[in-house]
């Protein structure tokens, strides 16, 4: 199939979208909420067929949910976690999760976002999730390399906001950033070394915030390509604010 062609790329999107979770607590809360867009579930046909393994299957039966049954090898390749996923995982579809390249198109005036450069604790990123689904804003722009990946782990720290936060991805932050710029979007970052304040800063109309690594901030070329650098005020000594309570800062207290 021509990677070029409209069937390619719908089928594509598909596949970015899915997440597939595991363990047969996780698997039967996310099966039991009707809410959460499930496309096929995964078990392993050595799973004795009772207790939580029946009622397993019992609710995806009464959802309609597609139940394809493998080896143990087998599914510890579907669940990428073979120690804990108890015979048992699911795909989950994120209907909110596109590519960024959508901004680029899109025809919104007032456009806010928060991206992440080498975030790579699942509980910070499922933190900032949650912040980004709660406060509204635009979305969160999450890399495919360098950043934590979507995973049980993540979902579990947002809450269940995951599914429903909009996150655009890209592959590489640094030509997201310049994509963005040239569609005229304003980069700042966030820096305890900044001189000016966040909570001065007038945000222009379409806005992208970089907040960087728990360890280093945001990298040096990430940080040359932002023509705005933040900084959030601090008192009695204190250095710096976790990442994900910097990104709730910015989702809830920033208005375009």
């Amino acid at each position: 199939m021509p990677t070029d062609s409209s069937e390619y790329r719908s089928r594509k999107q598909f596949y970015d979208q899915m997440l597939t979770i595991y363990g047969r607590k996780p698997v039967l809360e996310a099966l039991s909420d009707s809410t959460l867009p499930a496309y096929k579930l995964h078990l392993a046909d050595s799973n004795r067929d009772d207790g939580i393994i029946s009622e397993i299957k019992r609710v995806a039966d009464s959802r309609g949910i597609t139940v394809a049954y493998h080896s143990r090898q087998a599914l510890s390749r579907i669940s990428r976690n073979g120690k804990q996923d108890q015979g048992v995982a699911l795909d989950l579809q994120l209907p909110s999760y596109r590519d960024y390249q959508t901004l680029l198109t899109s025809e919104k005036s007032n456009q806010r976002l928060i991206a992440l450069d080498r975030i790579t604790n699942p509980q910070n990123l499922g933190m900032i999730i949650r912040s980004v689904a709660a406060s509204g804003i635009t979305g969160l722009i999450l890399p495919k390399n360098g950043c934590a990946s979507l995973s049980p782990l993540v979902a579990k720290a947002s809450a269940g906001t995951l599914f429903k936060a909009p996150i655009y991805y890209c592959d590489e932050l640094g030509a997201c950033l310049e994509a963005l710029a040239n569609a005229e979007f304003s980069l700042a970052t966030l820096s305890s070394h900044a001189k000016q304040s966040l909570l001065d800063h007038q945000p222009a109309q379409r806005s992208v915030y970089v907040l960087g690594n728990e360890t280093d901030g945001v990298s040096s070329g990430i940080a040359k390509r932002c023509a705005v650098q933040l900084a959030i005020p601090m008192h009695n000594g204190v250095e710096s604010l976790n990442v994900a309570i910097t990104a709730a800062l910015i989702a809830f207290y920033q208005r375009p």
